[in-house]
């Protein structure tokens, strides 16, 4: 049972290798992010000797997650994607901007691949509510504006939920 105060549900990421390196890369990108825990796993396991296996605890953005270093396995793809959503263009462009950094390639559609293979969506925050608006002309004109972009461009996708 998990304790008081702490999520029952973390999302979990197993590395090839690098796990600590890419947690501290995120954690260096977002406030209220930290790496909390490294730990090596003294036994013998599929992955490798005694010590050679790691969890990595850290904290993005005040929400947990886990990562292991544990050898080759699968390959990150784009079926999972962790979404960041920004109050605005200099906050999604800094976040953008940071995420590749390093080796990361854009993507389409405001996803982007970091340098260690994790997808990531860059979004504003307002997509949601402009996405789900009930005039559904409103909501096409977002969405066929989404789909011409690479990185989103918030004053574009407001101007296309406005039109």
């Amino acid at each position: 049972m998990a304790s008081k105060g702490k999520s029952k549900i973390f999302t979990h990421l197993w590395y090839a290798k690098e796990a600590e390196e890419a947690a501290r890369f995120y954690a260096s990108i977002f406030p209220d992010s930290r790496v909390d825990h490294v730990t090596a796993l003294l036994s013998d396991s599929p992955s490798g000797p005694p010590g050679s296996v790691k969890v990595v605890d850290f904290t993005l953005l005040g929400q947990r997650f886990q990562a292991i270093t544990a050898g080759p396995h699968h390959e990150f793809n784009d079926a999972i994607s962790i979404v960041v959503q920004c109050d605005d263009q200099a906050e999604l462009d800094r976040y953008w901007n940071a995420l590749l950094d390093g080796g990361g390639k854009a993507q389409a559609c405001g996803w982007l691949i970091d340098r260690f293979g994790l997808r990531w969506q860059i979004v504003p925050a307002s997509m949601d509510e402009m996405m789900r608006d009930k005039d559904s002309a409103r909501s096409k004109r977002v969405s066929d504006a989404v789909m011409k972009m690479v990185k989103l461009d918030v004053a574009a996708l407001e101007k296309a939920y406005r039109a």
